[in-house]
């Protein structure tokens, strides 16, 4: 299996490296540290699968996802966080990927989760698959955050965990102008009035530790 690994830290790029070179029938075949390079080595090389990472600056890994689903709906996408399951994988798994993991992981489920996605299959936690069977069972209602476009969530989380508008600029490669649109956006959608109804919102329903 030849995998591009997409990732801004050459830290994480390089565990992700050291772990597959241990596994004889896997191998790196390039990495990214950024969206647009990550989309220029997948339109010129094949690659087997793709382990992207959710979080970067600029284009988010959800962004980049869902122009490989158009452009290479075929190519298997294993999408990894340092977000727990219940604030991303939903997202993530709608959105097209073939599977989600955190980099708190275990090497071992690192493998098992490349193997089950490149055999054409969902890969998600059994803590997961639990929790989204319960969901079902329940036939919850839809959440406000539930409405939020991606960005936007990104956004909510980010403001709840205690960032100023600035520093969510700055680490999504944004203006200061369109993160406090996107706030203005996500107050109005959820009906809520001030970062601090937003952060007890995203407390109260285990959006953030």
């Amino acid at each position: 299996m030849n995998i591009l690994i997409v990732d801004d830290h050459a830290v994480v790029r390089a565990g992700l490296r050291q772990i597959i070179s241990g596994v004889s029938d896997m191998a790196v075949a390039d990495e990214a540290d950024s969206a647009v390079e990550a989309l220029a080595k997948i339109r010129k090389k094949v690659y087997s699968m793709v382990i992207l990472d959710i979080s970067m600056p600029g284009k988010s890994g959800l962004d980049v996802l869902k122009e490989i689903r158009n452009e290479h709906p075929r190519l298997p996408v294993l999408m990894l966080s340092m977000y727990p399951e219940d604030q991303y994988a939903m997202r993530a798994l709608r959105s097209g990927a073939a599977g989600y993991m955190t980099k708190d992981s275990a090497p071992e489920e690192l493998v098992t989760a490349i193997r089950t996605v490149a055999a054409g299959r969902k890969y998600i936690s059994s803590d997961l698959a639990e929790r989204l069977a319960f969901n079902l069972e329940a036939d919850m209602k839809k959440e406000p955050h539930e409405i939020l476009s991606d960005r936007e969530y990104q956004v909510l989380c980010t403001i709840a965990s205690g960032r100023t508008v600035s520093e969510i600029a700055d680490q999504l490669s944004l203006s200061v102008k369109t993160i406090s649109t996107y706030r203005s956006r996500i107050l109005e959608k959820m009906q809520l009035k001030n970062n601090a109804e937003l952060t007890n919102y995203a407390i109260r329903n285990h959006l953030i530790d």
